[in-house]
């Protein structure tokens, strides 16, 4: 049996459900299929970073998000047994009415995929559990992917959203580029663990020659820990009950049995990876079968989401909206060289060159330099055509209330707006010292695609994305 379908996405991670969210709110049949029989279980990318945070507050996920997690704890690092000192894991940063997500928020990664899942589920998406694909052919009309159960789904458009080992990606023969950032392995695990206060993510030093470093951070919202746990190269990692406590003993002053129960486990080795291309004709990749990162800086899953919704936008234009198919290029014009800065960006902070910031926070990422921006204004303001959207008020509307949803917005500060087909929403007022002034045409997902003076090319400029009047 084939099932049809016009997008099929392979892998329900983060990158996958946001994908699946952002195509379903988009009137766009997509299908998201998992090799597992259920979702991840760990807690292994637990940060969200304020840029993702403003993309799950229009995917209309970040009110279960904050509620899930809670702030980073201050670093308390550990010596002898006795608390040595806090140690500060990111630079602060103010919230301001143009960035109201200012730190990074803690949601263990399991949670993040189960609130995904259940905003898939209320937009009608369908997710397939226990789907390993084993084989993908294509053609100029779409592609047919071939699962070990026999089934197989024919899409115009496959995402493979598959991990760092993604089966899609071999089996297109699409190589990756990268180096090991750190040859010493890690076990990272989640646990429950007596004795430990959860105000603060304890850090035990290396005590000697060829000892690695061990943190264990109290998981916000939730009753476990995450152990992290740093071992000489060459070493092996015992990812057992037994092995974790052993750890725990050897390096901190709790017992072994103040570990008390084992939730989930794995072990790496830091790394940093970039596909070499993105796309191989109809077929995309995404998240981390795309880029892959060292976990110390925070940016993997953060820039696998943000992936996801620069190509979904896209992949309704083309498919709902009538837009030249060309449009779909852009993805990897985009995405591609945003995720090669991330990977130096993520590699620098796990060897102590960068500090967690600014950079980090990722709201300084943008398309200047893209073939869909357009600056027309002879001086330009503050906001510049490629960059993000800022938030704020413009006569008492709040301009991320106004972006939500799959259209398109026009931001007017101070200048006409023609007419405009009646799909794309006007905001108007006066002053928004964010913007200066002008008109701004904010893309679905929220960077400003164009910026002029006046009106002219404005509307030619939609009619490229298929936005015209009906």
């Amino acid at each position: 049996m084939t099932v049809r379908t016009d997008v099929l996405i392979v892998g329900a991670g983060p990158t996958g459900l946001t994908l699946g969210i952002d195509l379903a709110r988009r009137g766009v049949d997509a299908l998201v299929v998992e090799r597992a029989d259920g979702l991840f279980p760990g807690s292994r990318g637990k940060g969200i970073q304020p840029r993702t945070m403003e993309v799950f507050d229009d995917l209309g996920v970040l009110d279960a998000i904050r509620a899930a997690g809670g702030g980073y704890p201050v670093g308390m690092i550990w010596q002898d047994g006795e608390r040595a000192g806090e140690h500060r894991m990111f630079d602060p940063a103010e919230v301001t009415e143009d960035s109201p997500y200012n730190e990074p928020w803690m949601v263990p990664q399991w949670r993040t995929q189960e609130i995904l899942f259940a905003r898939l589920a209320e937009l009608g998406g369908r997710v397939a559990f226990g789907r390993e694909a084993v084989g993908i052919a294509q053609d100029a009309d779409g592609v047919t992917v071939r699962f070990t159960n026999g089934a197989s789904v024919r899409a115009r458009y496959v995402v493979a959203a598959d991990g760092g080992r993604s089966a899609v990606r071999r089996a297109l023969g699409i190589g990756m580029t990268g180096e090991t950032v750190d040859p010493n392995p890690v076990l990272v695990a989640d646990v429950r663990i007596t004795g430990l206060d959860r105000d603060n993510w304890h850090i035990f030093p290396p005590r000697g020659e060829g000892d690695g470093y061990l943190a264990v951070c109290p998981l916000a919202g939730t009753e476990d820990f995450q152990v992290v746990a740093q071992f000489a190269e060459g070493a092996p990692v015992d990812v057992s009950l037994e092995g974790v406590r052993k750890v725990v003993a050897a390096r901190s002053h709790l017992a072994p049995q103040d570990v008390t129960e084992l939730r989930w486990a794995s072990d790496f080795r830091p790394r940093a990876a970039l596909a070499d291309r993105f796309r191989d004709g109809r077929v995309f990749l995404a998240g981390d079968a795309a880029h892959v990162h060292s976990p110390a800086g925070g940016q993997g899953l953060n820039t696998s989401v943000q992936d996801a919704y620069n190509l979904g936008w896209k992949l309704g234009a083309v498919l709902r909206d009538g837009a030249d198919a060309g449009l779909l290029d852009t993805y990897e014009e985009e995405r591609r060289a945003v995720a090669a800065d991330m990977l130096g960006l993520s590699t620098g902070v796990h060897r102590g060159e960068v500090r967690r910031g600014e950079a980090t926070r990722q709201l300084g990422l943008g398309y200047r330099e893209s073939s869909l921006t357009k600056e027309t204004r002879a001086t330009p303001g503050p906001v510049r055509a490629g960059d993000r959207a800022p938030d704020g008020a413009l006569d008492g509307v709040r301009l991320f209330d106004t972006f939500r949803g799959p259209h398109w917005t026009v931001v007017a500060v101070g200048v006409e707006v023609p007419g405009v087909p009646d799909a794309v929403r006007v905001v108007r007022g006066r002053v928004q010292e964010s913007y200066g002034s002008g008109l701004f045409l904010v893309r679905p997902d929220g960077y400003v695609g164009w910026a002029g003076d006046r009106a002219a090319g404005l509307v030619d400029q939609l009619a490229r994305f298929g936005v015209r009047q009906s």
